[in-house]
């Protein structure tokens, strides 16, 4: 395949290779249990976005922010956080970066529940002021994984958790040189109300940096998840450019 990672491009490189959209993720550096690397947030929505533009014609990968807000982990070692005013201006300062150089479709490749809010107000400050500006993004992928695979895929609490199932699995997948399997631990909240959220510093649901069943990871629903995580991706920026990223009804678009 083809690089189109711009921290690996030279100027010539970029300027000749007709990127019109590009792909930013965003990430962290935390304890994530006690057997996937720190920067897995960073490493996972890393990785599928080089899946991914490796893909869809036109896309360049911006260096990952590998540093998200993570104060509701610092209970557990290492954790790096930035705070939420600066993350949103990170992801505010990057996406105006890519609009002062021409491209204005963008997509954000989340890989951190503490980056979802910075993410959702950046991306409508920019519209306030760059009304031609086009933002897509998933905002959730660990959610998103369980909605597309078949629902026995996962064992415990439907794959999820922080370092549960299924990102324990596609770490195991993309990045099995940086786990250790044997601190695999299994922690299932039985506390929490359905429907209502709990706003929790992480270590009121877990001693051991991890929630759901690690135990149950496997590099094979990884790969699964992988496969249809890239493929609703590609799937999905592809028909926006068959409508230019004009995402309007048609009744609207033809006036």
């Amino acid at each position: 395949m083809a690089n189109h990672e711009l921290l690996k491009l030279t100027a010539n490189q970029v300027l000749n290779g007709n990127y019109d959209k590009v792909i930013l993720a965003i990430g962290s550096c935390e304890a994530h249990g006690m057997h996937l690397a720190e920067g897995t947030d960073t490493l996972v929505s890393y990785q599928l976005s080089c899946l991914v533009a490796d893909r869809v014609e036109g896309m360049l990968v911006l260096p990952p922010v590998n540093v998200g807000y993570s104060g509701h982990y610092d209970s557990f070692p290492f954790t790096l956080t930035l705070g939420y005013d600066t993350v949103t201006q990170v992801i505010y300062d990057i996406m105006e970066s890519v609009l002062r150089n021409g491209i204005t479709r963008i997509f954000l490749m989340n890989g951190h529940d503490g980056n979802i809010a910075p993410m959702e107000i950046a991306s409508r400050k920019i519209k306030e002021k760059y009304p031609e500006a086009r933002i897509a993004s998933l905002p959730q992928w660990w959610v998103t994984a369980g909605e597309l695979l078949p629902p026995d895929t996962f064992e415990v609490w439907n794959g999820l958790g922080h370092a549960g199932e299924g990102e324990t699995s596609i770490a195991y997948h993309l990045f099995p040189q940086w786990c250790e399997k044997d601190q695999a631990h299994c922690v299932v909240p039985d506390s929490l109300p359905e429907k209502i959220e709990i706003k929790w510093d992480f270590s009121e649901l877990t001693n051991t940096a991890n929630t759901g069943d690690a135990t149950k990871g496997t590099a094979e629903k990884g790969k699964k998840m992988t496969h249809a995580l890239v493929d609703c991706i590609v799937d999905a920026i592809q028909k926006l450019d068959v409508v230019n990223w004009d995402y309007r009804t048609t009744a609207v678009r033809e006036k």
